[in-house]
């Protein structure tokens, strides 16, 4: 079959790379995807961080076509739904305590677009009006709306859009090569970095303009950057004391990506708001969400006349029946099917596999965390991003495996039913890649 490249503008693709030899799926099942030319390839990276229970899982599928065969559409302004208020309160059983009030959107983006403008909002109906600061970290990626850009701090996110939202700055963000190169899990050195936030940014920007502090706990986008033993809780403190509201980005790290339900789990840390998307509905039916403590709630509520809006805020397909559909179903797999233990159990057999990788040509570094590895390459001498670009194209055409690359840095993060002989498969291909590698 010929396909016609032409008219699709991708997203995050370098189009004319890709159309002079597309890569192109045509089905997916479990651990693989089906390429168009029949060869199986192993997902090494569920989807895009997303697929956490696996492709094409029956019980999500039927729970999507059932709930498009009822209803397909219902507007969530001013209507309601049973499935809506279903998906929430499944959503906040999973949560950490004290988060239970869930905002549905579409995406991370919007999940964190969503958090800022209630850190922004809360404050403001608190009478504290001088918090209008938004604090995010270097190398952070928030989505791609102009909040998440802003808070954001990848650099080809935002050179091409000019001042998105003025009163940011960012905290240095905790990879630290030198020190940590190599680390199995948490790094040993760097916790003091947190410090930062109070010695450096609040000292300047004064902390009783500060509203909110939003970070990923382990940065996933720019190339895997695990947080330093203590590094989190230090920033949990620091908030508490000036009366800033910590957002914890896990549209990477929820449902299962570190072996917990969140990372806040994992680490013990509780924030005031978490933002989520990509393996709430198993990347099914597009989907985000932000989770907010009891007490944020309250405060709009209170402060709003009766029977008046209290939060200017929301989109069309806010809780859409679907998408609750498949959050709901997926919720449940995840628990009936013990995904987020699977993913805890696996983990000392990734982390094996991600470091027997050490030593071998261009590898500069390796992080791993749960089911999440990143591999930093050593660049090609002017090339910057070229080697782990290769390593992508080959693994895909000759290793039938799939991987993600962020400039020099190997990304894998698969889904939570993988075995351990498809764990030894994932590695070795990328491993012969390097191996073969001549310059």
């Amino acid at each position: 079959m010929t396909i016609n490249t032409a008219h699709y503008w991708m997203p995050f693709t370098a189009n004319r790379q890709f159309k002079a030899r597309p890569r192109m799926m045509k089905s997916a099942s479990g651990m693989y995807y089906t390429a168009e030319d029949g060869r199986q390839i192993l997902d090494g990276t569920a989807g895009l961080w997303c697929v956490n229970a696996g492709h094409g899982h029956p019980k999500i599928t039927d729970a999507v076509v059932r709930q498009a065969q009822t209803m397909d559409f219902a507007p969530p302004f001013q209507m309601g739904h049973a499935g809506a208020f279903d998906a929430a309160s499944r959503l906040a059983a999973t949560s950490p305590d004290g988060l239970n009030r869930v905002f549905f959107c579409n995406s991370g983006s919007e999940a964190v677009d969503t958090a800022l403008k209630m850190a922004l909002a809360y404050h403001r109906l608190r009478g504290d009006t001088l918090r209008t600061r938004l604090i995010g970290r270097e190398r952070g990626y928030h989505g791609v709306g102009f909040g998440g850009i802003a808070v954001g701090g990848i650099a080809g996110n935002r050179k091409h859009f000019g001042p998105s939202m003025a009163g940011v700055d960012h905290l240095r963000h905790p990879l630290d090569v030198t020190r940590n190169a190599l680390s199995r899990g948490l790094p040993e050195h760097g916790a003091e970095i947190a410090d930062e936030f109070e010695q450096r940014l609040l000292a300047l920007h004064d902390p009783a303009t500060v509203a909110a502090l939003i970070i990923e706990p382990v940065q996933g986008s720019t190339g895997v950057i695990i947080p330093p033993k203590g590094y989190l809780q230090k920033l949990r403190t620091i908030c508490d004391k000036y009366g800033i509201l910590l957002i914890f980005d896990e549209v990477i790290t929820g449902f299962g990506r570190l072996g917990t339900a969140f990372a806040a789990d994992y680490f013990g840390i509780i924030p005031d708001m978490i933002c989520c998307a990509k393996g709430l509905t198993n990347a099914m039916v597009p989907m985000g969400a932000v989770i907010a403590k009891q007490s944020i709630h309250e405060t709009f509520m209170d402060a709003a006349p009766e029977n008046a809006i209290e939060f200017y805020h929301g989109y069309t397909y806010s809780g859409h029946p679907l998408a609750c559909a498949a959050a709901t179903a997926a919720l449940d797999v995840y628990h009936s099917e013990n995904l987020f233990a699977r993913a805890a159990s696996m983990a000392p057999a990734f982390e094996t596999a991600a470091h027997s990788l050490r030593g071998l040509p261009y590898v500069k570094d390796i992080r791993n965390l749960g089911l999440v590895c990143g591999i930093e390459l050593e660049p090609m001498p002017g090339k910057p991003a070229a080697r782990a670009y290769d390593v992508f194209e080959r693994c895909f055409w000759e290793e039938q495996v799939l991987i993600r690359t962020t400039g020099d840095i190997i990304a894998l993060s698969p889904p939570l039913i993988i075995n351990e002989e498809q764990i030894g498969q994932l590695f070795d291909a990328v491993g012969r890649c390097l191996r073969t590698m001549t310059t």
